[in-house]
């Protein structure tokens, strides 16, 4: 088993404390870190048998299990985890930032962690990327995406101070990895938080431009695959309905402002985010997919690591 360590203790750390507690996989609970005393995350960690400590980073530091901690999650926000990291880069801890930061490289899980499975510190970009990335890499499969766009839009109440104070890092992270993970030359993500009552689940819509001639039929069975494969971690992923197909030909071509004609294919893919109402409600399905997909990629780092150690030895 590995020992983990979650820093953060607001509803993201605390739904990936509980993830991991309740999970079968080779994860285990080392410690749960935050800096406020009386935070809940705190209050059920230490309910439920779990080290803390109140004192940040520091505090990890300090605690006299974290020689056997392996793996760090980063729970808090793009700016704390600099700092965080400034102070673990050289203990030799694999850290996972759930955090806009993007110091190490991004990871989706599906598409590709087996590529930094030795990185010491990965970026999980965003709840948002972890959405929609698959997607556009399972278009970019079968034809060139000169352009990609996401909409994001999630319930008001499942966003925290965190989230918030991350608005710019979020689509900036997202519109990124759409670029470096996903495949597309281009790309733009848009955020929406809807403050509608009742809460509205997670929703993300993926516009992708693919150029030229592409066999629809392909694209659409890519998505539905990936889909799946991201379904076996987040299991209230799911597309709302089929994949839309509009072509431009020569003779009716996409007329884009500042940038010409584009003859091509616009794939439209609709997804909602169930959660699974771990510690969080079933709407935030935005959090959810974050720290599943986090859980994800530790279980496979871990998995990893004790393989090579056994084949070293």
């Amino acid at each position: 088993m590995t020992a983990v360590a979650i820093i953060g203790s607001g509803n993201i750390g605390t739904d990936l404390m509980i993830k991991i507690l309740r999970g079968d996989g080779p994860l285990t609970m080392g410690a749960m870190v935050g800096i406020d005393p009386k935070s809940d995350g705190l209050a059920r960690a230490e309910r439920m048998g779990v080290p803390t400590t109140a004192d940040g980073v520091d505090g990890l530091l300090a605690m006299p299990g974290f020689a056997d901690i392996g793996i760090v999650f980063d729970a808090t926000s793009a700016n704390a985890h600099r700092a965080n990291w400034a102070k673990l880069r050289d203990t030799g801890v694999r850290v996972l930032d759930l955090t806009p930061a993007a110091i190490g490289p991004y990871c989706v899980p599906v598409v590709n962690l087996d590529d930094h499975l030795e990185a010491p510190n990965l970026n999980m970009v965003t709840c948002g990327g972890q959405a929609t990335v698959p997607i556009v890499a399972a278009v970019s499969e079968i034809g060139i995406v000169s352009y990609a766009e996401i909409v994001s839009s999630i319930s008001s109440k499942s966003a925290g101070p965190g989230t918030r104070a991350n608005i710019d890092e979020f689509t900036e992270t997202t519109a990124a990895a759409l670029r470096d993970v996903g495949g597309a030359q281009w790309a733009r993500a848009v955020m929406i938080l809807n403050p509608a009552d009742p809460p509205i689940l997670m929703r993300n819509t993926v516009y992708c431009l693919v150029d030229g001639e592409t066999d629809h039929g392909a694209i659409e069975r890519s998505i539905e695959a990936m889909v799946e494969r991201v379904r076996a971690y987040v299991p209230g992923y799911k597309l709302k309905q089929r994949v839309q197909f509009e072509t431009f030909t020569a003779d009716s071509p996409l007329i884009i402002p500042e940038t010409g004609k584009f003859v091509g294919t616009r794939v439209t893919a609709m997804l909602e985010v169930t959660g699974a109402a771990d510690y969080l409600p079933a709407y935030a399905g935005n959090l959810d997919i974050m720290t599943s997909a986090a859980k994800a990629t530790a279980e496979r780092i871990a998995t990893h690591v004790n393989e090579t150690a056994g084949a070293t030895t």
